[in-house]
């Protein structure tokens, strides 16, 4: 099968994927990232805020993230908003590039998704019932855009990641940032 066959072919897997029936066709489409990150952050942003309240409900005790004290604000800013989707985003397209090899599209998102819940588990138990949700939005991005290129994957997927973080990172930075908001 040529190269554009084999897009072609993916394209339609996607589309297709019952597994992703759920998410609006518009993420679905290597078309129009202006306006695909946007939608894609606010999903992302709204599902983990929604499971986040929902951890919050059924163990109000949790253990909480820790940063550490004493940081510079630049650097949590670099480390949470820039470094971290950057390189979580190209090994997350490493990572969904192994699985697709032997996995159709949608359980591939699916289980990098878990992956990377549990990944974050590791720090804080409950983090990773939060987080899954975002990085299935992160990883469908990945697999739809990769078929302009894995670096375009790893943008696109990071652009939305860092739109994912930065409010977080600007309020651990700055803690007085958003008091007036509340």
């Amino acid at each position: 099968m040529s190269q554009a066959g084999a897009v072609a072919d993916q394209r339609a897997r996607i589309s297709n994927d019952r597994f992703l029936g759920f998410l609006p066709v518009l993420l679905k489409e290597p078309r129009r990232a202006w306006l695909v990150i946007p939608i894609a952050w606010a999903l992302s942003f709204a599902g983990s805020i929604a499971l986040a309240a929902l951890v919050q409900w059924l163990a109000p005790n949790a253990q909480s993230v820790e940063i550490p004290k004493g940081l510079p604000p630049w650097l949590i800013i670099f480390g949470f908003a820039i470094f971290s989707p950057v390189l979580e985003s190209i090994l997350m397209g490493v990572g969904l590039k192994v699985l697709m090899r032997w996995l159709a599209p949608g359980p591939a998102i699916f289980v990098s998704a878990i992956v990377w819940g549990i990944l974050h588990s590791i720090q804080v138990p409950v983090w990773g019932l939060a987080i899954w949700w975002p990085f299935l939005i992160f990883s469908t991005l990945f697999v739809v855009w990769q078929q302009r290129g894995f670096w375009t994957g790893v943008a696109v997927a990071a652009a939305t990641h860092f739109l994912q973080n930065i409010g977080p990172s600007l309020a651990i930075a700055y803690p007085n940032l958003f008091h007036g908001l509340g």
